[in-house]
C-alpha cells in the first residue's frame, strides 16, 4: 500500500513538472505627459536653389501646337485646327463636326484665303508709291500649325504657297528632329523696294505682296535649322537643300545661298509666274 502511493504521488509531481509555465507579465512604460517634449520644427527647403529660366512665352505656345500634333488621338487636322475638348465648339454661329462624335472648330467661309490652316487676319489694302501695294491684303500669323515668328503682309495666293509648302515640304521633310517643325524666323515680308535694294532694279515681289523670305526653321526643342549657319553643314544642310527644293512647285521663284550673294543668310520664296515654270537657285 505505501508503495502504491509512493508511486502516485511521483508521477503527480513529475506531471506538474511538465505543465508549461505561464509567460510573464508585458513590462509597460508610461511616460508622464509633462515629462515629453515635442521635436523641433524643421523648416521645408525649397526645392532647389537653382536660378529657373522664364519661358518664352511664343516658344511655349509653338510647343503646345506642335504636342498637339503629335498626340495619339489626333486633336489637330491637316487644316491645323487644335481640338482642346469634345465639348461641341462654335464660332460665327456655325458648328462643324467631323466623323460621328468629334466636333471641330470652324469659320464660315472656309476661313482665311480659303482655308482653315491659315491663321491671321484680314487687313485694309495696303498702299506704296509705284507699283507698290496689296490690294487684298492678310496678315499671317501661322499655316497649317506652324507659326510665323514676326507676323507678314501679303495676298492670299501667297499665304496659300506657304501653307502648301509647309504642309508637303517642311513637316515632313524635318519629320520628329528637335521635335518637329514649329515655327518660321521671317526675314521679311512685305516691303516696298527693289529687287535686292539695288538701284535702277525692277521692283521686288516683296512690294506687291507676293514674297516671303524665311532665315530659320524653329524646332519643338527650341534649336534652329538657320539657313547661313547650316547650309553647308552635314545632316542640317541635307535638310535645308530639301526645304529648298520642296518650294520649287508651290513658289514661282525660290532662292538660296548658291543662287547670289543677296540671299546667303535666307530662303527667298515668290509666287512669280513664268512662261518657263518656276526659278529655283
Amino acid at each position: 500500500m505505501r508503495v502504491l502511493l509512493a508511486l502516485l504521488l511521483t508521477a503527480g509531481v513529475a506531471q506538474a513538472e511538465m505543465r508549461p509555465l505561464p509567460r510573464p507579465a508585458p513590462t509597460v512604460e508610461v511616460l508622464s505627459e509633462t515629462g515629453t517634449t515635442q521635436p523641433p520644427a524643421v523648416t521645408a527647403l525649397p526645392r532647389s536653389i537653382r536660378p529657373v529660366p522664364r519661358r518664352d512665352p511664343e516658344l511655349a505656345e509653338l510647343r503646345t501646337v506642335f504636342a498637339a500634333m503629335q498626340a495619339a488621338r489626333p486633336i489637330i487636322d491637316i487644316e491645323g485646327l487644335v481640338q482642346r475638348s469634345d465639348r461641341p465648339l462654335i464660332r460665327d454661329g456655325e458648328l462643324v463636326r467631323v466623323g460621328a462624335s468629334r466636333p471641330r472648330l470652324r469659320s464660315a467661309g472656309g476661313g482665311l484665303c480659303g482655308s482653315a490652316s491659315i491663321q491671321g487676319e484680314a487687313i485694309s489694302a495696303v498702299s506704296g508709291p509705284g507699283a507698290c501695294g496689296i490690294p487684298r491684303a492678310v496678315r499671317i500669323t501661322s499655316v497649317s500649325g506652324v507659326q510665323l515668328l514676326r507676323p507678314a503682309r501679303m495676298d492670299c495666293g501667297t499665304a496659300q504657297a506657304l501653307d502648301t509648302w509647309v504642309r508637303s515640304g517642311l513637316l515632313p521633310v524635318v519629320g520628329n528632329r528637335g521635335g518637329g517643325a514649329v515655327g518660321l524666323r521671317v526675314a521679311a515680308g512685305y516691303a516696298c523696294r527693289t529687287r535686292n535694294s539695288q538701284r535702277g532694279a525692277r521692283i521686288s515681289e516683296h512690294g506687291r505682296g507676293r514674297a516671303i523670305d524665311i532665315s530659320a526653321i524653329i524646332l519643338a526643342d527650341g534649336s534652329e535649322l538657320q539657313v547661313l549657319r547650316d547650309w553647308d553643314r552635314g545632316a542640317e544642310g541635307r535638310l535645308l537643300r530639301e526645304l529648298h527644293a520642296r518650294a520649287c512647285g508651290p513658289f514661282g521663284t525660290v532662292l538660296g545661298p548658291e543662287s547670289d550673294r543677296f540671299h546667303r543668310d535666307h530662303f527667298h520664296f515668290d509666287t512669280a509666274s513664268y512662261r518657263s515654270g518656276s526659278y529655283c537657285r
